[in-house]
């Protein structure tokens, strides 16, 4: 944890001390590093005659770096509104625009010796109570990934009617056997230094990996599942002696310009760019949804 958290403020030292003239600067949700740094990045820059900068980690610590001074963005692209919501109790955002979607996968490693059970007709929750098996996932105090994958297990004990399958599979909700960084967790996947791991279908396809589609009453992609059904689970995390209780939110990725962006005219043109029908194909193209619900 300490690894990652030094790691994190070197990056956002690097990016807050870039030369701000005709630079957009992006922080975003550490899963959708592909398509922002290999399409849309480069896409809005070589269109607008500008040089783009962008840096992918969890999006809560993205979000308390810019809260504490740590790190300047122009824009803030998140996964679920909660980040956003922190940047706009702190004064940062004034609004959060959707512009894709996506839904929990649970994505395994070609490599794997476990592969061929995933493929077959066994349950995936079954195959994953494998003896042996190595499941990777993201911390729940710093990414919302962390989050909605313990999300996705207490919503699959109920619809499975499997009770404990979330202990069984994570067991403690901080367990450091499983943990790791957001952008490393597929490397680690695809080069089969772990079995299986959470995953967003967009991530997952964009790297080209094996998964297993979840139905939607687990997957948290649908927000009108959020009032009857996905409400219904909930946990919580300790640190520093606080408890937080958490909730589910839909996985709808958000973009907006910090009200401190260097350059705020090239930070609205990029969010607007997200949202044109060259943003929506280049999200398409990388196995992202389409924008669902408004703004937050």
């Amino acid at each position: 944890m300490r690894s990652m958290l030094a790691s994190l403020l070197l990056l956002a030292a690097s990016f807050t001390s870039a030369a701000a003239q005709g630079t957009i600067r992006v922080a975003y949700a550490g899963s959708m590093g592909v398509v922002m740094d290999r399409f849309l990045g480069p896409e809005f820059a070589k269109a607008n005659n500008a040089t783009y900068q962008g840096i992918g980690q969890p999006a809560y610590a993205l979000a308390r770096l810019m809260i504490g001074k740590q790190l300047q963005s122009d824009v803030f692209i998140t996964i679920t509104p909660g980040p956003a919501q922190l940047l706009e109790k702190a004064g940062l955002v004034s609004q959060a625009v959707p512009v894709a979607s996506t839904s929990m996968v649970i994505a395994y490693s070609s490599k794997s010796k476990y592969a061929a059970a995933f493929e077959s007709s066994t349950p995936w929750w079954k195959v994953l109570q494998t003896s042996g098996l190595r499941f990777g996932r993201t911390d729940p105090e710093t990414d919302p990934q962390g989050q909605n994958i313990i999300f996705t297990f207490l919503l699959a004990e109920r619809y499975y009617h499997q009770p404990g399958l979330a202990q069984k599979i994570l067991g403690p909700y901080e367990n450091p056997a499983q943990i790791f960084t957001e952008p490393s967790l597929l490397s680690r996947l695809e080069a089969g230094q772990i079995d299986a791991s959470s995953g967003y279908e967009s991530a997952v396809k964009s790297d080209h990996l094996s998964f297993v589609q979840l139905p939607d009453e687990i997957n948290l992609s649908n927000p009108a599942m959020v009032p009857d059904w996905y409400s219904k689970v909930h946990f919580s995390i300790t640190k520093g002696g606080k408890t937080r209780v958490l909730s589910t939110q839909p996985l709808v990725f958000y973009a907006c310009v910090l009200k401190n962006a260097a350059n705020p005219a090239l930070a609205q043109k990029f969010v607007t760019f997200l949202q044109s029908p060259a943003g929506q194909k280049a999200f398409r193209d990388n196995g992202y949804g389409v924008p669902k619900g408004g703004p937050v």
